[in-house]
């Protein structure tokens, strides 16, 4: 993640979200399913049960992005443009989690019927109550730690799981998506700190904001283990 906030105040969330950053990244280190899949233990169960969980909180995450959008006034306009764009071009990732899941052997009627395990229902309703508030800048935070995941793990992930499986069609397009992708994403990110770093008070609430997000990721990847 490069340096290339130019004022000071976003010099300095940006040191703090890449602090945040690199704590949660360490952290998922002690997540099981992650544990597994960086071993080269991840079993075929493993894999479309992560799966499934993942694209509970993916549907949901065009909607609280939205949500934010409308929640903009006149005076974030810019931003509003930036989000709207955002959600656009991800509002149908969840359909490649299903392609993906189909590609395992898995049935489409299951991953589409799943429910959000705790970690993703936690993660959603803070996400959707964020969004709903005027002018929500500190979501830029919940964007740095999801974003990231996509860029920095993504395509480490789906290297160690074709490793492990060999499939008749690709079943980590998602994850090959997102890893393809998702540095667009970071430097619009880089963009917006910069935007809206314009007081302390600011950076306190995006920071802060990041670190719940950061928390409640880890829960919904430990919560895999126990789906029900």
């Amino acid at each position: 993640m490069e340096n290339k906030v130019l004022t000071p105040l976003g010099q300095e969330c940006l040191q703090s979200l890449l602090k945040i950053w690199l704590d949660f990244d360490f952290s998922l280190n002690n997540v099981p399913v992650v544990k597994r899949l960086e071993q080269g233990r991840l079993s075929l169960e493993d894999y479309q049960t992560l799966l499934l969980n993942l694209r509970q909180q993916v549907i949901e995450g065009s909607r609280w992005i939205s949500r934010s959008a409308s929640s903009f006034d006149r005076d974030y306009s810019d931003i509003r443009s930036i989000v709207i764009g955002h959600a656009s071009e991800e509002h149908r990732d969840y359909l490649l989690l299903e392609q993906d899941y189909v590609a395992t052997g898995g049935n489409v009627e299951d991953i589409q019927s799943a429910k959000k395990n705790m970690g993703s229902e936690a993660l959603h309703g803070f996400l959707m109550y964020r969004a709903s508030q005027p002018n929500p800048i500190d979501l830029i935070g919940a964007m740095w730690i999801i974003e990231g995941l996509g860029n920095k793990m993504a395509l480490k992930w789906s290297k160690c799981i074709n490793e492990q499986f060999t499939f008749d069609q690709s079943a980590t397009s998602f994850m090959d998506y997102h890893g393809e992708n998702d540095e667009h994403h970071l430097a619009e990110l880089y963009k917006l700190i910069d935007r809206v770093a314009t007081s302390e008070k600011n950076i306190e609430n995006i920071t802060r904001t990041a670190k719940v997000v950061a928390k409640l990721y880890k829960l919904q990847l430990e919560e895999v283990d126990n789906d029900e």
